[in-house]
């Protein structure tokens, strides 16, 4: 496991790369712990390694709880190098108060640790444009013949409708879209993302098959399922938050979005109108700015640099705008000092970084925890790729609670109608994966 080189290597049949991904899925589980990263074979992702990665069972685990005084990027720095190895988790968005002086006070429905990192037993990998399958760990014999033992497509379970109801009234986001708007005004922002929650109660369902409904109808190049024990991440999340490939840093942030149309003209018509909206491309530049900023904290001086501007991706339900910055690490820092630089990432605080998040706290009405935090891997030669959680369904099983939240940036062009019409765009997908197919 402290290898890049795989314990066994099994060939993938023809055609059979959907199918044995739903294998691995299966694998999870039977795993009370386990995560799956999945890039969807998204044809224009240039920098990422795997078309599937995925991990499970427990060596080591690093946890922290709600609060400052728990382990946090430190004490996640000196674990992973107590043994150079494969690591898996996420940053939770609250976090934030163990890198400024902040505070989460707001309702917290879910439960979901601020941190948690785990050494899984084993891990398997299918590299982008691979026919093979590797394998990480003692049991990987046992692991690659429980992939092979049956090849057939698992069938689909059936769900009932599952209702998704705003925390926030629509009338009280508006109000706090102007709210927004006056303190941008007033000079105290330039930007700020707002964001609701949206909750369903006394809901029983299958975590795993429900994934893979909502990924095989959104089929986001970061999506992820996540388990600990009786809480599940079910993301389909467009965004990458950073990635480091050697001494590479790249930063992709997302600010930007219209619907897809069935329509071939008026699809294409809501891909141009994004392209030329000099609102969107006001929004993103805000923070591509901010994002360069946070990279020159770590980077050598003169190496981070803005490589696509205002660049238009097509995904399943909506298209997005979205940058990429670039910068070079210098070999003395370490990968978690160059996460906690850019963490929590721009696209979902806003501008200046400290006061939007010390305004998101008076205006939202939930906790974030997990959601637009950041999950993924770290590979034992240090490298890691962590998305950014959105476009995300957060279930307690033992509280059988179901809970999505969504947002958008608000500038000072901003129409407060508009702006809560996109965050229902954004829920396209979430939602009709929800919808009955009893």
């Amino acid at each position: 496991m402290q290898s890049t080189i795989p314990d066994i290597t099994i060939d993938i049949p023809l055609g059979a790369l959907q199918v044995m991904k739903d294998r691995i899925l299966a694998l999870l589980g039977k795993e009370k712990v386990g995560i799956y990263l999945d890039s969807n074979d998204y044809p224009t992702q240039k920098h990422q390694k795997f078309e599937c990665l995925a991990a499970g069972g427990i060596k080591r685990v690093l946890q922290s709880d709600q609060g400052a005084k728990t382990p946090g990027f430190k004490d996640l720095q000196s674990w992973l190098g107590e043994q150079k190895s494969w690591a898996f988790g996420y940053f939770g968005y609250d976090l934030k108060n163990q890198i400024e002086d902040l505070k989460s006070e707001n309702p917290d429905s879910m439960g979901f640790p601020d941190m948690c990192f785990f050494e899984p037993q084993w891990v398997i990998a299918i590299r982008k444009s691979s026919n093979s399958i590797d394998i990480f760990g003692e049991n990987a014999l046992e692991i690659a013949a429980q992939l092979q033992i049956d090849t057939r497509p698992i069938s689909e379970s059936k769900f009932g409708s599952i209702e998704l109801r705003s925390v926030i009234s629509r009338d009280d986001y508006l109000s706090k879209v102007d709210t927004i708007r006056q303190l941008i005004v007033e000079g105290d922002l330039y930007e700020m993302n707002l964001c609701r929650e949206l909750m369903a109660e006394d809901v029983e369902l299958d975590a795993i098959q429900m994934f893979r409904k909502l990924n095989a109808k959104t089929r986001a190049p970061f999506a992820a399922y996540l388990r600990l024990e009786h809480l599940h991440l079910l993301c389909a999340s467009p965004e990458r938050f950073i990635y480091k490939s050697e001494q590479q840093l790249i930063s992709q942030p997302i600010k930007g979005t219209r619907p897809r149309m069935l329509d071939f003209a008026a699809d294409e018509s809501m891909r141009r109108e994004l392209s030329e909206s000099e609102k969107d491309k006001s929004e993103n530049v805000m923070i591509v700015d901010l994002v360069r900023n946070d990279l020159s904290k770590i980077c050598i001086p003169g190496t981070v640099k803005v490589d696509e501007l205002f660049g238009i991706y097509s995904f399943a339900t909506v298209h997005q705008m979205i940058s990429t910055i670039s910068g070079i690490l210098p070999p003395e820092a370490n990968e978690v000092q160059a996460i906690k630089a850019a963490f929590p990432m721009g696209s979902m605080t806003g501008a200046p970084k400290v006061r939007a998040m010390q305004r998101i706290e008076q205006l939202e009405m939930s906790r974030r925890g997990i959601y637009s935090g950041a999950l993924g891997y770290f590979s034992p030669n240090g490298d890691f790729d962590f998305n950014v959680v959105i476009r995300s369904l957060m279930y307690n099983a033992s509280q059988r609670k179901l809970s999505c939240q969504v947002g958008g940036a608000i500038v000072f062009d901003s129409v407060a109608e508009d702006e809560w019409l996109e965050t229902e765009w954004k829920l396209n997908g979430i939602k009709e994966i929800l919808i009955s197919d009893k």
